[in-house]
């Protein structure tokens, strides 16, 4: 049987289906592999095998693998080579059905899959779920132009979606400036004119161009589309926004999660803004109309999903999964919730804020191994 690749697009079919029987065999070394690896609510099965054991003990390691030779096995590496050299050892060995992930994990962690989430009024709104950094961007279309909320890094998807629905890129919304992953939002600028939208109390020592925002700010792009309405909801970052769509559905950044809230640490002023975001909850987020629906900034785990695989969820659901966070009525105690569940951010979100406001430049190797890896923006549930 020959060796056969396949794309992430395949991969994230197949986990988020159900009925797909494989192992997923990840020979990137241990340290990697507990740092980020491919997740999915259909992924059962997963083991790692490094790909050095492959080379040093080759019929040891080829044991390990432990599934039988009827069964389908595909390979996640971090470049393709290994897998595609793991590969070709296990089809030696007798396995019928094997296949090496095309140009290696950093292929899964740029992915976006497109999900409607609403196509009403003569407009189309789009969640692009980002699985390798469980992370989610949005696209609003009208007239055949769309604008996007929280681009990541990964632009030819957008302006290659945005062609396929027969509109233009014309604005992109930040909701915070990111710490976490590289924001599109420059690269879509230079490249189509895109205005980028952000608030000042974040973006204000960026070098780029932007229009900054204020809180109610109505945005009315067309004569009879959606209305966008920019909400002042700082905690996370002192300019945390988020941008509500025909009064309906609200993309919260990272201000509102569907399990948890975007911690307010990863600015190393974590007592302060612990306090603006206690405000945030008290007197914009528990005024929210319980039907609101929320689009989150990132997901926590896959069990979030609706039936549709959308991450979305109504105000007054998300009150009530996260009692112990809403119900906490003194300043001071939910500072010291905040405290207590706090725990180291990785290194490189300092030098992320620095790039996505202009102020670092890096080549496009050095952006992939900073962009890499499950995000750590909650408040809580990770544990500390």
């Amino acid at each position: 049987m020959e060796l056969q690749s396949y794309r992430a697009e395949d991969l994230f079919e197949w986990v988020t289906s159900e009925g797909q029987d494989f192992t997923l065999l990840d020979v990137r070394n241990n340290e990697e592999f507990g740092r980020f690896k491919v997740e999915g609510p259909h992924l059962s099965k997963m083991i790692n095998v490094p790909y050095m054991e492959f080379i040093e003990k080759e019929d040891e390691s080829v044991a390990q693998v432990q599934v039988p030779k009827e069964e389908s096995i595909r390979i996640v590496c971090a470049k393709e080579g290994s897998a595609k050299y793991i590969g070709e050892i296990l089809v030696k060995n007798g396995w019928k059905d094997v296949r090496y992930l095309e140009e290696g994990i950093k292929t899964w962690g740029n992915m976006l899959a497109p999900k409607l989430v609403a196509s009403e009024n003569g407009y189309q709104l789009y969640q692009f779920i980002r699985p390798g950094k469980a992370s989610c961007s949005y696209g609003l279309i009208y007239d055949g132009e769309m604008v996007v909320f929280d681009p990541s890094r990964n632009v030819q998807f957008y302006q290659d979606f945005a062609k396929a629905q027969g509109a233009r890129v014309i604005k992109t919304f930040e909701t915070h400036l990111q710490a976490d992953y590289i924001s599109g939002s420059q690269q879509i600028s230079s490249e189509s004119g895109a205005q980028i939208v952000g608030h000042e109390n974040d973006f204000k020592d960026a070098v780029f161009e932007y229009k900054s925002v204020d809180d109610q700010e109505l945005f009315q792009l067309w004569q009879e589309g959606p209305e966008i309405k920019a909400i002042h909801t700082p905690g996370h970052t002192p300019g945390s926004t988020s941008y509500l769509i025909d009064n309906q559905y609200l993309v919260s950044g990272d201000a509102v999660f569907i399990l948890s809230i975007g911690r307010p640490d990863l600015g190393g002023m974590a007592e302060e803004w612990s306090r603006l975001l206690y405000h945030t909850l008290k007197t914009k987020i528990d005024d929210f109309n319980d039907d609101l629906l929320i689009l989150p900034g990132h997901y926590l785990e896959w069990s979030e999903a609706n039936r549709e695989q959308l991450f979305v969820d109504t105000m007054g659901s998300i009150k009530k999964k996260n009692a112990d966070i809403y119900g906490i009525s003194d300043e001071g105690d939910f500072v010291k919730f905040i405290k207590g569940n706090m725990r180291k951010q990785p290194d490189e979100y300092a030098e992320i804020r620095k790039v996505n406001a202009g102020l670092l430049k890096v080549d496009d190797e050095d952006q992939e191994i900073m962009d890499l890896g499950k995000n750590e923006c909650a408040a809580s549930m990770y544990g500390k």
